[in-house]
This record gives C-alpha cells, structure tokens and sequence, in this order.
C-alpha cells in the first residue's frame, strides 16, 4: 500500500448534514481555486445535505467516487481514499498519487476520522453498512456531512431504472457541493460527445445482449434496471433478460440458450476473469453450440467500467465497438 496516512492540525469542520426522512442509511483543471462559501443542498438518497462551505478534507470509498472526485479536478480537497477495484485511469494517476490511501478496503471508522474528514462520499451502500465506517446518521452527528450515489441507495430511494443521466446528475451535485459546477458541465459535454460517437457506431442495430457477470451453475445476468442495462440501452441495443427485475438477477443457462442473444458481454474482474468465463463456454456440452458462442460474439468489458461513475461511458465505447465488429451480429 503506498502512502502512509498523514495527520493535520483539525480545521472547523464546514458542513452540516441533516436527514429529514429517518433514511439508514476526463477534462477537469488538475488544480482547484478557491470556492465561495455559498451554501449549497442537494439531495442523496432522499435527504438533504446542506453544505455551508465547499469541504475541504473530503474522504472517499469506492473507486467511481474517487475518479469522479479525481475527473472534476478535486485532488486538492481530498484527505483520503480508499477501496479501488481495479487500477485508477491512466489520466487521473498522477494526482490520485498525492492522496492517502487509508485502507486496501473500506477502513476502519476509527481510521477514518483519524483522517479528520469534512465528508465522505461513496458508491455503494456497504460503504455505510457494518463493515464500512458506519452510519450515515452516525458521521452527521460528528459534523461529518456524507453523499452516496443514487445507484448505490437503498432500494426505496433509488432510480427505479438507472440511466446515464442518474450518472451526470450525481456528477453535477458532487460538483455542486464543491463549488465547483463550471466542470462538472465541461466533463458532462465530453462524455454526451463520446456517448453519441458511440451510438453512432455501434447502436441502431436489431441485437440482443446477454451480459453475464458471473455464475456459472446460475448465471447472474443483466437486468432491467441497473448499470448493465444502462449501458445497454444507451448503445441502442436491446438487453435479452431486460424482464428480469433489480440490477442483476439469476436465470439459467437453459433460459439463456432459448433466448438466444446475439452478443454476449464477459465482465472482466480480477476474482472472476473473463477468460475463465469464455473457456466455460466453449468447453460446456450445451452452450458450445449456442450461435454466439460458436461465433465467438464476445464482449469483454472490465468490472469497473459497469459501475455508475466517469467509467460507464468505456463500457459504453467498449459494448458499441464490440457490436459493430462482430461478424454476422445484424441478423
């Protein structure tokens, strides 16, 4: 683990965090000018944080809210980081190098605040729950005003179907409570460039995805309202288990040959490779013979660009190259 964590003389903390509903619950400047003190609210999860200043010892958990912290230029605001699931984009290294790494995964709530954070934003839910560093409540009664992504929210708060636009939303309030909006439309406008360069690519095309995560005696799939969908859709391409409900689900392998997709995406994660799952199928006695297995029809997409952050839009480049390269897909 590189950088050994550092401690500082404790500056008045600037937030205040309220919760009125009882919940649980690319091309940024490198460097950050100072922010006015303009108070700001935004809402996560169904409550208000109600920033008084932009924080300045911000902490984060989970690898898309650290590069989205890192893509809008806030290196400088950052007290620590922790919990990547794969190695930081090449373009923000530099600066992800100048911050703590307070733990491999998510710390200790002790090493958090010995950190002395303002904030804390984070991805998923986990990072609040018993093994992260606990409650969200629990931080704002320390003066410690907290942000989960909408994706990452308890079921009842979050987007009923994920989009790309839940993504620059989350964007534009992380920008907001910094203090910083100027990029966060600067970032939006290239990606909504990149995505459009993608759709015209690839999209428009009558194929059917199927995107496996993992599993192998029950594959685990991409349902019909989280990140693999989102992804999907903003292709143009039409994901073959989009009846299935939540974010993934389990079906079988007989439902999968029956629907017979044209493409099939392998996520690509360090404890489940995708070359693990591309030998799964073409070595099992029933899958082999599937047409896109037989058509090697696959698309590798890395584990860290299906989550909701400034990544979703590789794994949409990645989906829509992958369609307008395989052979015999526009069938």
């Amino acid at each position: 683990m590189r950088s050994t964590l550092f401690r500082r003389v404790a500056a008045p903390l600037s937030i205040v965090f309220v919760l009125l509903c009882g919940c649980a619950t690319d091309d940024a400047p490198a460097t950050t000018a100072a922010a006015p003190a303009v108070p700001v609210t935004v809402t996560t999860c169904g409550a208000p944080v109600a920033v008084a200043a932009p924080p300045k010892r911000a902490v984060t958990l989970n690898q898309p809210a650290t590069e989205i912290m890192l893509a809008l230029g806030l290196a400088d605001r950052m007290a620590g980081t922790a919990y990547l699931d794969d190695a930081i984009l090449p373009e923000h290294a530099a600066a992800y190098a100048s911050v703590p790494v307070l733990s491999e995964k998510y710390p200790s709530k002790e090493t958090l605040l010995d950190a002395e954070p303002d904030f804390v934003y984070a991805s998923f839910q986990s990072a609040f729950g018993d093994e992260g560093v606990g409650d969200r409540a629990d931080l704002a009664g320390l003066g410690i005003g907290t942000y989960l992504s909408p994706a990452g929210c308890p079921k009842q708060h979050r987007p009923a179907t994920l989009t790309v636009d839940d993504v620059f939303a989350e964007i534009r309030d992380v920008a907001a409570v910094f203090g910083v909006p100027e990029r966060a439309e600067k970032l939006i406008a290239h990606q909504r460039a990149r995505i459009a360069a993608a759709v015209r690519l690839g999209g428009g095309r009558e194929v059917s995805v199927l995107w496996w995560d993992g599993g192998t005696d029950a594959p685990s799939v991409g349902a019909c309202c989280g990140s693999p969908n989102m992804i999907i859709s903003a292709v143009g391409i039409r994901n073959a288990f989009d009846d299935l409900a939540g974010s993934w689900a389990d079906t079988s392998w007989e439902t999968a040959v029956e629907r017979d997709p044209d493409v099939i995406v392998l996520v690509d994660a360090s404890w489940d490779p995708a070359a693990a799952k591309r030998t799964f199928l073409t070595r099992h006695p029933t899958l082999k013979d599937l047409p896109a297995v037989v058509g090697q029809r696959f698309v590798v997409i890395p584990f860290s660009s299906t989550s909701a952050g400034v990544r979703v839009v590789r794994g949409i480049e990645a989906l829509a190259e992958g369609v307008a390269q395989l052979p015999g897909a526009d069938r």
